[in-house]
């Protein structure tokens, strides 16, 4: 079973703020994601797998869920 995007980041250690600093955007968009209202697109979801340690596929297998 995947973890969700809100559950990756906290196991990165990361708080929304930082991580969304990190992956430069705002702050909202990272909730958008996060609440599953948004998907991120291929290229985000590249820089959060490496941000957060995991494959590509389990982003966007996550985003999805």
């Amino acid at each position: 079973m995947a973890l969700h995007l809100k559950a990756a980041r906290v196991n990165a250690g990361l708080k929304q703020i930082e991580a969304a600093k990190a992956l430069e955007i705002h702050k909202n968009t990272l909730i958008s994601y996060e609440q599953y209202r948004t998907i991120p697109d291929v290229e985000m979801a590249r820089k959060m797998a490496k941000l957060y340690g995991m494959s590509v596929d389990d982003i966007i297998w996550t985003a999805e869920s």
